[in-house]
């Protein structure tokens, strides 16, 4: 496949061409390798929302069995980018130490752990705990798929950034649309209906086990020699990089905390938003699932369009301007256009794979790529816990939606802006570079 990287990018070097003696060494294991990895890839992104989602579509119930108050629910939303915060600066560390594969395959294993245990705790500490131990294991394994995806796939960020955005909006959406009727096809219990996502986590730790002891570059780990390595400054290839020094940095961290705020408040609260409007129980989790699946399509498309343009900021404004359309429907009426506003709400949340494009479009090196995703990830979940907890306060003390609607446009317009100059055509090295 042709290169999908813009000028910023360079170019991946050439795998070294097979001798006569060993005709086979290294295409076959290579073939081996990236395929089990693909499919690595697809089954982590499954399972990287449903802990969310699911808990979205049963919130009212789980509040109920629970004894939970509206700000007590609403810590509970924030509970995620909170998790992602801490537990994802913990990954490049943890990936240096161990490799990326065995971090991501015991990130799938605290995924089904947590939400196999976290319904059967019986009070609101324990379920926080159990849930943050499955949100640790989501926090690692995002900040290292767009990691990745640059060292197994250098040629085709666009294209596996796609096809990971699209299988993690599929976990997200079905979770939303299905676990109300999965709950109510096993005897309406909440808590099974929850557990039952534990499955799907476990089975996401296979494909990555024969990938765990191996540390070696991809190349070498596909049964090809090393390519040789040109010496270049430490800024420059991304292992002395300061990268909170980069405006470019904070800006795309900043585009990823806003467009989390937005995600978060919408799988935390949109489907109790139509719940309170009339609409029933199972077509609210319809509508948010809805919303979710909006990015199966268009998280493919988006990561290739974006890497072929030098800057991103049209597709930031496009989408911007979809979810303030979107919070405008949710403001003046919820019910009667929900489907409409469902739609335009989960164009909106594309900025997510947007965002991921754009970590591995900022840096020129997978080091860099590294030190990247993690400082924007890390940060941008930083910057988002607030959100989720105050539409909770707001809704229970101004008693409605109205004014946490309002909040949820008004942080639309920052979003657009800090994305704006995200997307500008430089990288975190070059910056780097010049400022020495």
């Amino acid at each position: 496949m042709a290169s999908e990287e813009t000028p910023t990018m360079a170019p991946p070097t050439a795998p070294t061409p097979p001798t006569t003696a060993e005709p086979v060494k290294s295409t076959a294991p290579r073939t081996w390798a990236l395929r089990l990895v693909t499919v690595g890839i697809v089954l982590a992104a499954l399972n990287l929302r449903p802990a969310v989602t699911s808990l979205g579509a049963l919130l009212e119930e789980v509040r109920d069995g629970l004894g939970m108050s509206g700000s007590v629910a609403g810590v509970l939303t924030s509970v995620p980018p909170l998790c992602f915060a801490l537990f994802g600066s913990m990954a490049p560390r943890l990936a240096k130490r161990f490799g990326p594969a065995a971090v991501v395959c015991f990130g799938m294993a605290a995924i089904a752990a947590g939400l196999a245990l976290r319904p059967f705790t019986g009070n609101t500490v324990a379920f926080l705990a159990a849930t943050a131990l499955a949100l640790m294991g989501i926090a690692v394994a995002n900040i290292l798929m767009p990691v990745v995806v640059k060292r197994w796939f250098p040629d085709r960020v666009g294209s596996m950034t796609g096809l990971y955005s699209m299988a993690l909006a599929a976990g997200t959406s079905t979770a939303a649309a299905i676990t109300v009727p999965v709950t109510d096809a096993m005897g309406g219990d909440w808590k099974t209906g929850l557990a039952v996502w534990s499955v799907l986590a476990a089975a996401a730790v296979l494909p990555w086990l024969p990938l765990v002891r191996d540390r070696r570059d991809p190349q070498q780990a596909a049964g090809q020699e090393a390519p040789a390595v040109e010496s270049v400054p430490a800024e420059n290839d991304g292992t002395g990089l300061r990268i909170a020094r980069s405006r470019t940095a904070w800006a795309l961290a900043c585009f990823f905390g806003l467009q989390a705020t937005a995600a978060y408040i919408t799988m935390g609260w949109m489907a109790q938003i139509f719940r309170d409007a009339g609409v029933s129980a199972s077509t609210a989790g319809v509508l948010l699932a809805v919303c979710m699946v909006m990015g199966v399509p268009l998280g493919f498309v988006i990561p290739r369009v974006a890497a072929r343009l030098s800057s991103q900021g049209p597709m930031v404004v496009l989408l911007g301007a979809c979810g303030l359309a979107g919070y405008a429907g949710l403001y003046f009426a919820p019910a009667s256009g929900a489907w409409v506003w469902a739609i335009l709400l989960g164009i909106s949340n594309c900025s997510f794979p947007l965002a991921l494009t754009m970590i591995g479009m900022r840096a020129r090196t997978g080091a860099g790529v590294v030190k990247l995703s993690g400082f924007a990830q890390s940060t941008g979940y930083l910057i988002s816990i607030p959100g989720p907890l105050l539409v909770g306060v707001l809704y229970q003390h101004s008693g409605g939606w109205g004014v946490p609607i309002a909040l949820m446009a008004a942080l639309m317009v920052p979003q657009i802006v800090v994305g704006i100059f995200a997307g500008r055509n430089r990288t975190v090295e070059d910056e780097a570079a010049a400022a020495a």
